[in-house]
C-alpha cells in the first residue's frame, strides 16, 4: 500500500488513495492511530483517505492521531488537493472536494507539474452553539467560560464545519497552551470536545496564533483554526477582511467575504510503502 507523507506548515499527514476500499471503515481509526504514532511509525497529526464522490470531484476523510474522525481540516484539504492533482486522480486546477463539513472548492497554483499553492473556500462560519455543538442557546460571542473551579476565560465559539473556541491573549508565546488547551478541549460545555485557538492581535492585518487541536494536541498549524480565529477577530472588530496569520509552522492568508478563503502551501515530504 503506497502512501505519501505531506504537511501544510508542519501540520502533517499520511495520505492514501482508498478509492478501491482496501481500508475498511472499521480499520481506518486503528490504522490512523498506528501510522500517526511518532518514533514508532510514520508519524503524523492525521490520516487522509481518498474516496470517489457522487457530489464532488473527489471525497476526503480525515482521521486524527487518536483515531477519531474529523469533519474538516484546512491544512489537510490543501495536502489532499495537491496529492489528488499530482497523482492524476483529479486533473484540474479548479475542483471540488467532498468532506463531512460539506463540499469545498479548491484552486491550485501549479508550476510545471507540481502544486505550489492551494486556495480553499472554507465556507461561512456558523455561530450557533448547536452547530459545534456547545451547551446553551444562541451564540457565544465574547462570553465567559468557566474552565476549572474559579478559573475563567473570555471566549468566542463557532463552527467551521468542526468546533472552535477562540481566546484572545496578550502574549501567545508565553501562554500555557499545553495546560489550558486540553482543559478547554474536554470542557463539559462541548459534548464532542473542541479545537482551541489562542490569539494575539498584532495589527488590523496580522494575528499570531497557536492552536490546540482536538484529538491531536498542539500542532504547528491548523487551517480551520486559522479561519476560526480570523472570523472571531473580524466579528469583534479586531481585524479587517484580509489577514495574515502567523502560526508556529509558518503563515496562512485568510480573506473574509460571505465565506472565508484560506490560502497556503502544501508539501510532499516523501512516499513509502506499507507492509
Amino acid at each position: 500500500m503506497i502512501f505519501w507523507k505531506m504537511h501544510g506548515l508542519g501540520n502533517d499527514y499520511v495520505v492514501i488513495d482508498n478509492r478501491d476500499g482496501k481500508i475498511t471503515d472499521a480499520q481506518a481509526p486503528a490504522l490512523a492511530k498506528k501510522l500517526c504514532e511518532r518514533k514508532f511509525n510514520v508519524g503524523a497529526d492525521g490520516l487522509l483517505l481518498v474516496y470517489g464522490s457522487e457530489t464532488a470531484d473527489v471525497r476526503m476523510r480525515i482521521f486524527n492521531a487518536d483515531g477519531s474522525e474529523a469533519e474538516m481540516c484546512g491544512n489537510g484539504v490543501r495536502c489532499f488537493a495537491k496529492y489528488c492533482y499530482e497523482n492524476g486522480i483529479v486533473q484540474k486546477t479548479e475542483y471540488t472536494v467532498e468532506t463531512l463539513a460539506g463540499v469545498k472548492p479548491v484552486w491550485l497554483t501549479v508550476e510545471g507539474e507540481q502544486v505550489q499553492l492551494v486556495k480553499v473556500d472554507m465556507g461561512a462560519p456558523n455561530w450557533d452553539r448547536k452547530s459545534l455543538p456547545m451547551l446553551g442557546e444562541g451564540t457565544c460571542i465574547n462570553q465567559v467560560l468557566q474552565v476549572e473551579d474559579e478559573e475563567t476565560y473570555t471566549v468566542t465559539c463557532l463552527s467551521m464545519g468542526n468546533p472552535h473556541c477562540v481566546i484572545f491573549v496578550e502574549n501567545v508565546n508565553e501562554f500555557p497552551v499545553e495546560y489550558i488547551g486540553p482543559m478547554i478541549e474536554n470542557n463539559k460545555a462541548f459534548p464532542k470536545r473542541t479545537n482551541v485557538g489562542f490569539v494575539q492581535v498584532l495589527s488590523k492585518k496580522e494575528l499570531q496564533v497557536r492552536v490546540w487541536e482536538r484529538g491531536c494536541g498542539e500542532t504547528l498549524a491548523c487551517g480551520t483554526g486559522t479561519c476560526a480565529v480570523v472570523a472571531a477577530a473580524n466579528r469583534l472588530g479586531k481585524v479587517g477582511n484580509k489577514v495574515n496569520v502567523h502560526l508556529l509552522g509558518g503563515d496562512l492568508q485568510v480573506e473574509v467575504t460571505k465565506t472565508l478563503f484560506l490560502s497556503g502551501p502544501a508539501e510532499k515530504v516523501f512516499e513509502g510503502r506499507l507492509f
